[in-house]
């Protein structure tokens, strides 16, 4: 018999809510607000920082400061040029994939609202057989509808407007969930639900928690350079995302062998601090939680990086969840593996708690 599900009907309805709303680098606070929203029944307090990252804390009060933390932003794009005839050219906002953007739908974000907009392209029919031109950052462009730049202005798009995909979460085959966002929003809500189930555990906690939800992560892990010197944890548990190697052009040799459905990602690399993955791999073990391991060389490219490295070194620990399709509009995970990460976080955290001190992590 599978084993009772930990999500509930509140929970799916706050995740679809969450990932369907629109989070760019830079603009979180609408997420933000819906995140917030959801955890305030389980949280004592919030911290925010004038960027827009996230805090709910349990024990404020307590001397020891425990993280566990994700991502809140996604991907974008800039207006960066309106030609004379109406068309927007693009620069990156995050790592924005050129190549899934011709005859995508957009919306365009002003002042005056949502400007509704496509990637346009060519068609099959008059491009160069021979030497076919592939989509490229230089060559992309977006088409509102309009004939001139005057109209594009009157519509409230201007230079350094932003733009996202519209593309909306859906479930595959019972299991899969899928949308654009999923890099790191995901992070953002299974953080949630690990307060959650502390709170309708009755579990008390000796030690200060910090559930982090931070901006910017897309383009260089900002937000949460700026909030570990607000928090000044003493362990950090950092949950993100990371390829699943089982779909086809991915190098295994390159990319691990990993695979959705197969449980959470523990990482091995430098900034991971071995007896806090030690202990996570233990709280696995004694739980049966399915888990996966990655070596990562050098930099992690989380905000694992970011805590680890802040306040003269603050042990922490990555667990990842696999995924298919990053940085697309059909980002795909497995709602096991979801539940898992939920869990091995949960389980962690009593872990720590059964210790006699923070020495443990010196």
């Amino acid at each position: 018999m599978a084993a009772k599900s930990i999500l509930n009907k509140s929970s799916l309805t706050f995740l679809e809510t969450y990932l369907n709303n629109a989070s760019p680098t830079g603009y979180e606070s609408n997420g933000q607000k819906i995140w917030m929203e959801y955890l305030k029944p389980y949280v004592d307090t919030f911290i925010t920082d004038t960027y827009g990252s996230a805090v709910g804390v349990i024990n404020p009060d307590a001397k020891y400061r425990v993280v566990i933390e994700g991502h809140s932003d996604e991907i974008s794009w800039y207006v960066n040029y309106i030609t004379d005839n109406g068309l927007i050219y693009v620069i990156r906002n995050g790592g924005s994939d050129h190549q899934i953007a011709p005859s995508k739908r957009v919306n365009i974000h002003t002042k005056k609202g949502i400007v509704k907009g496509v990637f346009g392209w060519p068609a099959i029919h008059t491009r160069n057989r021979g030497k076919e031109e592939s989509a490229s950052l230089h060559n992309i462009f977006i088409d509102c509808g309009c004939s001139t730049k005057a109209e594009v202005e009157k519509l409230g798009v201007h230079v350094g407007c932003v733009i996202t995909y519209p593309d909306e979460f859906m479930i595959l085959n019972g299991n899969k969930f899928v949308c654009r966002a999923i890099d790191n929003r995901m992070g953002g809500f299974m953080i949630a639900e690990v307060a959650r189930l502390l709170k309708e555990n009755k579990k008390k906690l000796p030690f200060g928690l910090y559930i982090t939800n931070s901006v910017q992560e897309e383009i260089g892990l900002r937000g949460a350079e700026m909030i570990t010197n607000t928090i000044k944890p003493n362990v950090a548990i950092i949950t993100d995302v990371t390829h699943d190697s089982s779909t086809p052009m991915i190098e295994k040799k390159i990319e691990g062998d990993l695979q959705i459905g197969k449980g959470p990602v523990i990482a091995y690399a430098p900034a991971i601090h071995n007896t806090l993955r030690d202990l996570i791999i233990d709280a696995a073990e004694a739980n049966k939680i399915p888990f996966q391991r990655s070596a990562i060389s050098r930099a992690t490219g989380t905000d694992t990086d970011a805590f680890a490295y802040s306040n003269g070194g603050v042990p922490s620990a990555l667990i990842s969840l696999p995924l298919r399709y990053m940085h697309t509009t059909v980002e795909m995970v497995h709602r096991e593996d979801v539940e898992n990460v939920i869990k091995l976080i949960y389980e962690s955290l009593l872990k720590i708690e059964n210790n006699d001190t923070f020495s443990y992590f010196k």
